[in-house]
C-alpha cells in the first residue's frame, strides 16, 4: 500500500509537470473506487490551470483555481504522468489531459482509492481530524509521550494512529522501531519520554530517508515518473520476518498487531 513517502514521491514527480498547467479534459472510464468519483468532475476541474501540488497525510492535494481535486492511491494504485492519448490499459480509471500534452493517468487494481472534489479540503471529513505531519517541528517526542500516558495498546498500532501522527504506515512504523530499539508489543503507556524522543527521531530519519529513495516498491509502486522505489532494498525489519538480523544475526520473529503483521529482533528490542 503506498505510504506517506510513496505519496510525497509522486507529488514530487508531477508537481513539476503540472503546476501552472490548465487542464483541458478529465476522462472517467470508471466511477467506483472506494467513494464514487463526481459525476461532474470533469466540469469543475476542465478549464482550470492547476495551481499547486500538495500532500497531506497520505491524500494528495491538486489545487486549481477554484477547487481541489483530493486524491488517494488506496491499496495498489498510482497517479503518473504519461503522453496525452496514450491508449488506456486496464484498471486505469481517469485521465485529467492537461494542455501541454501531457496527462495525469490514475491506475487502481483494487478500486479502493479516491478521487474527490472539495472547495475546502482542509476541513473535508477525510482530512479534518488528522495529527500533525511527522516530518514537521508540530510533532515530537514529548507528543508522543503526553499522548501515551494510561494507553495499553502496543506501540506500533499507536504510532500508526493517524489521530497521533499522520503517514506512519505498517512499513515505516516497524522500521522506526526497530532504529529505535523498541518492542513493537510493549504498552505504549510504559515507554518513558527518553525512548520516544528517540523513537520521533528515527520516524522522521527513516521517513526522510525513504522519501530520497523514491519511496518502497514491493509490488507494483510506482512514482509520478514511472520509476519504482529503491528503500526496500535499506529495510532492516519489513518483509524480513525468519531472517538473520542484520545487527546480531538473531533469527527476526514474526507477529500481528492491530491486524497487521510486524517483524521485530527479540535481542535488539526491548
Amino acid at each position: 500500500m503506498p505510504e506517506l513517502p510513496e505519496v510525497e514521491t509522486t507529488r514530487r514527480g508531477i508537481a513539476p509537470h503540472v503546476e501552472g498547467q490548465r487542464v483541458s479534459r478529465v476522462v472517467v472510464r470508471d466511477r467506483r473506487l472506494r467513494w464514487p468519483i463526481p459525476e461532474d468532475l470533469d466540469v469543475r476541474l476542465s478549464g482550470q490551470r492547476i495551481v499547486t501540488v500538495e500532500r497531506r497525510a497520505k491524500y494528495l492535494l491538486i489545487n486549481a483555481e477554484v477547487g481541489t481535486l483530493i486524491s488517494h492511491l488506496g491499496m495498489s494504485g498510482n497517479l503518473r504522468l504519461v503522453e496525452a492519448g496514450l491508449p488506456a490499459g486496464k484498471h486505469e480509471h481517469v485521465d485529467i489531459e492537461l494542455e501541454s500534452g501531457l496527462m495525469l493517468r490514475y491506475t487502481d487494481p483494487r478500486r479502493f482509492g479516491a478521487m474527490l472534489w472539495s472547495q475546502d479540503p482542509l476541513n473535508h471529513q477525510l482530512l479534518l481530524r488528522l495529527g500533525p505531519e511527522p516530518l514537521t517541528d508540530l510533532f515530537d517526542g514529548e507528543r508522543l509521550f503526553q499522548l501515551s500516558r494510561g494507553r495499553s495498546m502496543a506501540v506500533k498500532p499507536f504510532i500508526m494512529d493517524n489521530a497521533v501522527v499522520v503517514g506512519v504506515g505498517n512499513i515505516y512504523a516497524t522500521e522506526a522501531l526497530f532504529a529505535a530499539g523498541i518492542d513493537p508489543r510493549r504498552a505504549a503507556g510504559g515507554i518513558s519520554r527518553a525512548r520516544y524522543l528517540k523513537l520521533a527521531i528515527e520516524i522522521k530519519r527513516v521517513l526522510a530517508a525513504a522519501i530520497e529513495l523514491g519511496g518502497t516498491t514491493l509490488r507494483d509502486f510506482i512514482g509520478g515518473d514511472g520509476q519504482p522505489g529503491y528503500f526496500q532494498q535499506t529495510l532492516f525489519a519489513y518483509g524480513r520476518g525468519g531472517l538473520p538480523c542484520k545487527v546480531c544475526g538473531t533469527e527476526l520473529r514474526d507477529v500481528k498487531l492491530g491486524q497487521r503483521a510486524s517483524v521485530f529482533c527479540p535481542r535488539c528490542q526491548r
